[in-house]
């Protein structure tokens, strides 16, 4: 039985937290072969950009201020990709690096492991992209709809887990209250870029409650495990288990 379930959220949500818990549930039904896997990471390409995004020596301080290369702020890492302030200037270039790893992720990873009967658990996926590069960046939806398209072949999670949490709550969670963070001087304001990326989100699972499962992600983590376990269940139910 093959089973594609992907978790989304914004920053500090606890996404990848409960995509692990997941995980680790399904595996010890003993039922099942589980893959869980990461955007941007898994493949080698992906590997590539989430090594080149956290990299600290790619400092916002070497990228010109009128410069169309990705920038990076000095203190990400790995756990807060694809949660990023990337140069405005460059919003069609975050959207071609995204969708060339995805491409390859999809092809190598996803596709053969569903042939195969398993159980992918996708830690983001294409409703990223939607969300940070369309409505995070303004970039026009169409355009995000076909690289989405060509990276995905069209092929849909079953179900998509949403942690939605407030920007204010989830940024203090990951970087203290009041953070803000600088690029060549000028102060960027994360909270109405994460605010943007919610409703984005938001929208989506409006639009497509099947798929969609919205959780309040302030619950605590027990909580929010058993109401996905809850739906997944029901999902796998529904596949033929």
């Amino acid at each position: 039985m093959a089973l594609f379930i992907t978790f989304e959220g914004g920053d500090g949500s606890g996404k990848s937290t409960q995509a692990n818990l997941l995980a680790e549930r399904l595996r010890k039904q003993k039922k099942w072969r589980v893959i869980p896997i990461q955007e941007p990471g898994t493949t080698l390409l992906g590997k590539m950009l989430k090594e080149w995004l956290s990299g600290r020596d790619r400092s916002l301080t070497l990228i010109p201020e009128e410069g169309t290369q990705l920038s990076l702020l000095e203190t990400m890492n790995n756990h807060s990709l694809p949660d990023i302030l990337l140069h405005a200037a460059a919003p069609r270039a975050e959207l071609l690096a995204f969708t060339i790893a995805r491409t390859q992720l999809v092809e190598d990873v996803v596709i053969p492991n569903l042939r195969g009967k398993n159980i992918v658990i996708c830690d983001r996926y294409a409703d990223s992209t939607t969300a940070y590069q369309g409505y995070g960046r303004g970039l026009d939806l169409k355009l995000v709809e076909l690289a989405n398209n060509i990276a995905t072949q069209g092929l849909k999670p079953d179900l998509t887990v949403l942690l939605d949490l407030p920007p204010e709550e989830g940024l203090a969670r990951r970087w203290g209250t009041n953070k803000k963070d600088h690029f060549e001087g000028r102060v960027v304001d994360l909270l109405d870029f994460h605010q943007r990326v919610r409703e984005g989100y938001l929208k989506l699972a409006a639009d497509d409650p099947q798929r969609w499962l919205v959780i309040d992600a302030t619950q605590s983590k027990e909580k929010i495990e058993e109401i996905i376990w809850q739906r997944a269940s029901q999902v796998l139910s529904r596949q033929g288990d």
